[in-house]
This record gives C-alpha cells, structure tokens and sequence, in this order.
C-alpha cells in the first residue's frame, strides 16, 4: 500500500479511485477482525475511517493530491497499528 501513496501523482483519477476503495476494504477487514477479537473501539475506528474513505472517495481522487495522501497515510497507518499488536491472522471469524 505504501508505494502506491508515493505514486499517487502519476495516477489517473480511476486509479486513485481503486486505490481508495482499496484501502477501504482493507480497513473493513481488520474492523471484523478486531470486533471478532473483542477490540470494539478500534472496529469502530476502523469502520468509521473505511465508511468515511469509501463515501468520498470520488471528491478525494478528484481534488486536492496533498489531502488524498495525507488520508491514505492515516489509514495504512492504523492498518499497520492493527497489524503490529496482531501479527497473526485469525483462521476463523465465528461469533457466538
């Protein structure tokens, strides 16, 4: 995820937009697995921040550059943060 911000410039709005959208996929997935886990603040962040990204994904890809990396940065940031207190993936998601 890290190149595609420094590469973010030479992107066409299309690309931007993928690389939104992917990041937010990302970040849904790790609000599962830190709900799964009982960590429900961080869900929520998580969530929130995949919620936010995809809804304006379109505005971000389009205007202003310095703000469309500065929120990939934040969001690859608290993926790293989830994946650096949990290094190992979960092998199932069940809930009861």
């Amino acid at each position: 995820m890290e190149e595609k911000i420094k590469i973010i410039k030479d992107l066409s709005i299309e690309e931007r937009e993928e690389v939104f959208a992917d990041i937010a996929r990302v970040l849904e997935g790790t609000a599962r697995e830190a709900y799964v886990e009982g960590n429900r603040g961080f869900a929520v962040l998580s969530a929130n921040m995949a919620e936010a990204i995809r809804t304006n994904a379109d505005e971000l890809a389009r205007d202003d550059l310095q703000n469309a990396e500065r929120v990939l940065q934040q969001a690859t940031s608290v993926i790293s943060q989830f994946n650096a207190v949990h290094p190992y993936r979960m092998v199932s998601h069940a809930r009861h």
